[in-house]
């Protein structure tokens, strides 16, 4: 069947089933036409702000009905949707509307760029728009479907434009196990790549997707439970709350419909993947392994991580291969740093603006993993080669220490980084999330970190100092910028961190 575009697909989905649940948030719940209708009022408006075909169109909007359409309405047109945080700094907001030259900015006032901001859906008059025809819908192509953004271990902003228009062969089977028809709950940042792609490659599957505002534990177990989804995204972040609740809590919810759990974005540690194999079964567990730039990727199911504990999967899609600090490829079981290409004729998956790929040999680009392979060829992975510690003259990889200390009850995230010590080069710095009475009334301390971490980890590894805070480390999308940690700690030796122990 020939490629059909985004926009005359989903018009398609809303003509052969125009009550068809497609979008709830918070808020509200709506169907397939009304989806067509309050897309059709907001294409409109980008275009008389002058927004066409190839335009990068800025989306400053939360997880919401309102950021789906503004997708949509980018694809009605032919503009190349770019999401952003809501609450990114101005200054943020800025270098990369600048970067782009975005057409228009939704959802955030911009000085010199057309806005729209406060604009709602549910206020739309149905009586009042006209839905493009059936041959403007398919003549509408985005030369990219979507467009973010990453900062990376630099904070310096860049774009990962899809090397892929949005064009789509409706008889083709969806991918990464999303049910034709089915109903996926999404409780993480959609402006961030894989909940994004997630939720609107389920969209264009002609499925339902829940949208939260932010994550909570109980609430995502109740909304899979009452809208009888198929699929959830997550992040070990999230499985470790949502593992903490309380067990009856936790098991008065229905999950029964759940077929596929996927989590990725941030390293599992072994313990909590091994308790959600347990309480769900191997067979619904499954992590992907990608970047947004998507070269290659990696998958695997819960039965198959059994038997390769650690790992993160086989190459499902494109190669890779593990290169030493000279370019060479290393033996099974060696680290080095993870290369990805597409193969042979695969072409290029994305281009940046703003930044040059980091590349070998014969069209090989990394993305900064250190990993290795083993001889069925499963990949694992250490960490990020910016964010390895060299103390001592010993490598120590912060996701390793992360993992053991996020085993301790009271640890709710945890970020570790090097910091400059006379002696050692580095010395390992663990920050520390527990809960507000806990740090009010020092329960936890760094002796009590340390003894937990003492039968976990080699003494080289453990901390040599501890700070605790209140606050989430993580964000919903199970992202951290550790350089950032770093650069805001690295002061003189007379100014002590707050809540630094040593």
């Amino acid at each position: 069947m020939p490629l059909v575009s985004y926009a005359r697909h989903l018009a398609d989905l809303a003509v052969a089933d125009p009550t068809a649940l497609t979008i709830t948030d918070e808020r509200r719940t709506i169907n397939r036409e009304r989806l067509q209708i309050e897309t059709a009022a907001l294409a409109a408006e980008l275009a008389s702000s002058r927004a066409t075909t190839g335009d990068y169109v800025t989306i400053a909007i939360g997880n919401s009905i309102e950021f789906i359409e503004a997708f949509m309405a980018c694809w009605m047109i032919g503009a190349i949707p770019q999401p952003v945080s809501p609450r990114l700094p101005d200054a943020e907001l800025e270098a990369i509307v600048e970067l782009a030259d975005s057409r228009v900015v939704l959802g955030r006032k911009h000085p010199s760029r057309a806005s729209i901001v406060g604009w709602s859906g549910a206020a739309v008059d149905a009586d009042t728009i006209d839905l493009p025809s059936p041959d403007a819908l398919a003549a509408a192509v985005s030369p990219s479907w979507k467009a973010p953004t990453s900062g990376g271990s630099t904070g310096r902003p860049k774009l990962i434009v899809h090397g892929e228009p949005s064009l789509i062969d409706p008889e083709v089977d969806p991918i990464l196990l999303i049910q034709r028809g089915g109903c996926l709950v999404m409780p993480g940042p959609t402006y961030h790549n894989g909940p994004l792609s997630w939720t609107l490659l389920t969209l264009l599957a002609g499925g339902h997707v829940v949208v939260t505002d932010r994550f909570d534990a109980s609430r995502t177990l109740a909304l899979i439970d009452e809208h009888r989804a198929h699929m959830v995204y997550l992040v070990p972040t999230m499985m470790k709350r949502i593992s903490r609740l309380d067990p009856a809590e936790r098991d008065r919810h229905d999950l029964s419909s759940l077929a596929v759990v996927w989590h990725l974005a941030e390293p599992c540690p072994a313990w909590l993947k091994e308790e959600w194999i347990e309480w769900l079964g191997p067979k619904r567990i499954w992590e992907l392994y990608a970047g947004t730039e998507n070269q290659a990727s990696t998958v695997i199911r819960g039965d198959q991580w059994l038997e390769h504990r650690g790992s993160v999967g086989r190459v499902s899609v494109g190669e890779m291969a593990i290169f030493d600090g000279e370019g060479a490829p290393l033996a099974f079981g060696e680290v080095g740093e993870v290369f990805m290409r597409r193969g042979p004729g695969g072409g290029s998956t994305y281009r940046y603006v703003g930044a040059e790929p980091r590349t070998i040999g014969d069209g090989w680009e990394s993305l900064g993993d250190m990993g290795w392979m083993d001889e069925d060829g499963f990949l694992y992975l250490a960490d990020r080669k910016t964010d390895m510690i060299l103390s001592g003259g010993a490598n120590i990889y912060p996701a390793e220490v992360e993992g053991a200390l996020n085993e301790h009850a009271a640890v709710l995230s945890v970020a570790v980084i090097g910091l400059p010590d006379d002696d050692l080069g580095n010395r390992v710095h663990a920050i520390v999330q527990v809960a507000s009475e806990d740090l009010a009334d020092g329960t936890v301390d760094a002796d009590v970190l340390r003894n937990h971490l003492a039968d976990r980890l080699v003494r080289y590894k453990v901390p040599r100092t501890f700070e605790f805070c209140a606050e989430p480390l993580r964000d919903d999308a199970g992202k951290v910028r550790r350089s950032q940690l770093r650069a805001d700690r690295v002061q003189p030796e007379s100014d002590p961190l707050p809540g630094e122990q040593p």
